[in-house]
Order: C-alpha cells, then sequence, then structure tokens
C-alpha cells in the first residue's frame, strides 16, 4: 500500500528570517495529501482534531460553492 507523506516547504533559505527567528504560521498542501488523513482522523474520533476545531483554513470559492451544494443536498428528506 502506497502511504502519502506530507512534504513541508518553508521557501528559500532567507538569511534575515534566519536571524529573526522568524517562523512561518503556514504552509500549502494539496488537499489530497490531506483529505485520506482528515478522514481516517475523523473516523477514529481522534481527540487532537478538536484543538483545530476553531482554526480557520482557505479554499477557494469554487470548492466552496460545491461543498455548500453537497450540504444541500445530502440532507435527509423530510
Amino acid at each position: 500500500m502506497d502511504r502519502n507523506h506530507l512534504r513541508v516547504y518553508y521557501g528559500p533559505e532567507d538569511e534575515a528570517c534566519a536571524t529573526l527567528g522568524h517562523q512561518q504560521e503556514t504552509v500549502s498542501v494539496p488537499l489530497s495529501e490531506i483529505f485520506p488523513l482528515l478522514a481516517d482522523a475523523v473516523r477514529s474520533q481522534r481527540t487532537w482534531l478538536r484543538d483545530f476545531e476553531e482554526d480557520e483554513i482557505t479554499i477557494s470559492t469554487d470548492l466552496y460553492e460545491v461543498l455548500l451544494a453537497y450540504q444541500h443536498y445530502r440532507r435527509p428528506s423530510a
């Protein structure tokens, strides 16, 4: 079974950032790497997910619209 490996890219080495002790707080990762891990964590009811419940994420407008449509159509019929 092929394992997914997350890669963190912090950008080019910059001496100014290194001397200031600047640490980047965000990373860009393809959704294809995140989905399987999050799905497994949700299925397994991992408690660490609660630590991130209030965190905001940035997604594209088209993905947001697709998610809204999916949410609407997956509601159980009355």
